[in-house]
């Protein structure tokens, strides 16, 4: 994919409201936590209970699934390695959009390849808006065994291609402010590390 603009004749156009503004205004600092391991690992999981956690607040979060994603904006891609790059690509402007509004957004995604993520970081870092990657590390003994959709299972069986951590390689994050292991950390307990974690940060 690249990431040459098609479109000529286009004007960035800055917005009278500033970030500050909008910090002010919802008490809390747009930052986009995002979440990558393996399927079955917990991801989505640990970012819903952290959306309604922050919700229960008064804070404003949202979540950005992958599933939920691949049912509408993204439902023109499959899962070969150009398709997952455009997929983490799009999802990275979705959500330093949010950010910048002021969300507290979790993305919930597979996203394997270490250089997509990374091109996410740099996204939100040239926009200087907070980015926390939450390496949900998982094993995938535990997540073959949790296996809620039956993925593992028809991947092993070669009825599944392209799966991540079967035919599929997943490249883990070398440095992610936050690690996470659902066999030893529930969902709750996972929220209240990351609730403390916003709040050292200042974000919330």
């Amino acid at each position: 994919m690249t990431d040459t603009n098609k479109a000529t004749n286009i004007t960035w156009h800055e917005g009278h409201v500033t970030r500050e503004a909008r910090t002010q205004l919802l008490k809390q600092q747009g930052a986009t936590l995002w979440f990558t391991g393996l399927s079955a690992s917990g991801k989505s999981t640990m970012a819903f209970t952290l959306e309604h956690a922050l919700v229960q607040m008064g804070r404003l979060a949202y979540v950005l699934d992958g599933d939920n994603i691949r049912h509408g904006m993204n439902k023109n891609l499959g899962f070969s390695p150009e398709d997952r790059e455009e997929n983490i690509r799009r999802i990275g402007e979705v959500a330093k959009l949010f950010a910048d509004t002021g969300v507290i957004t979790m993305t919930s995604f597979i996203s394997p390849y270490r250089k997509d993520r990374d091109n996410v970081r740099a996204l939100h870092l040239a926009g200087n808006i907070p980015f926390i990657e939450v390496f949900v590390n998982t094993p995938i003994a535990t997540c073959e065994q949790r296996d809620p959709k039956g993925l593992y299972k028809k991947a092993r069986a070669g009825q599944l291609k392209n799966f991540t951590g079967i035919d599929d390689p997943y490249e883990e994050p070398l440095n992610p402010e936050i690690t996470l292991d659902a066999t030893n950390t529930n969902p709750h307990e996972a929220a209240i590390q990351l609730v403390e974690y916003l709040k050292n940060k200042k974000l919330i």
